[in-house]
């Protein structure tokens, strides 16, 4: 499986899984050095970040990231690796992070969350780059207003309650066509 292969499978669980109301693929902005694969957002501060592996190399070479090394600088109040089955055991994981396998059909697992159960045993979330974080919503929000797209944020028809399954064909971003809005 590549890593754009598993990068759209990791959007597609962030969206369906993780109370993210959006999320990005692999977008550039100034500000961070730090690329996320996906970086989903929700309500009350809520992000999760995933990052994609797709060799033991890779796994072990993200150690040396400066936003690795001071978790305080990376993105993502919850922070995941997702990885085809086995690549990364549980017990390889940074303090607080989770894991995401995906199988030879392309089917996401969460196998490792530690951001559920006991009180005393969950990681309670990472204290995060909110700068980093504003940053990248600034970069897609300038974007669609270069584009003139902001304009539908004050569409008085939004309908909050469609599914994630809807919104992810709706947005789905293979081509750059305008969107039928």
């Amino acid at each position: 499986m590549t890593h754009k292969e598993l990068v759209e499978i990791a959007y597609r669980w962030v969206l369906r899984n993780c109370s993210c109301g959006i999320a990005f693929k692999e977008l550039e902005c100034c500000g961070t050095n730090e690329i996320p694969d996906v970086i989903g957002f929700g309500g009350w501060a809520h992000s999760v970040l995933v990052e994609v592996k797709v060799s033991r190399a890779d796994f072990l070479g993200d150690k040396r990231k400066s936003f690795r090394k001071n978790p305080d600088e990376g993105m993502g109040t919850q922070r995941y690796y997702c990885c085809p089955t086995g690549l990364i055991k549980k017990e390889e994981l940074p303090q607080g992070w989770g894991l995401v396998y995906v199988d030879d059909k392309g089917k996401a697992k969460r196998v490792h969350c530690p951001y559920r159960g006991n009180i005393g045993e969950r990681h309670d979330g990472f204290k995060k780059n909110t700068v980093a974080e504003h940053g990248i919503m600034y970069s897609a929000l300038r974007r669609l207003f270069i584009k003139g797209y902001v304009k539908y944020i004050y569409d008085k028809d939004y309908n909050g309650r469609t599914k994630p399954n809807e919104l992810i064909e709706l947005n789905h971003i293979e081509s750059i066509e305008k969107p039928h809005l």
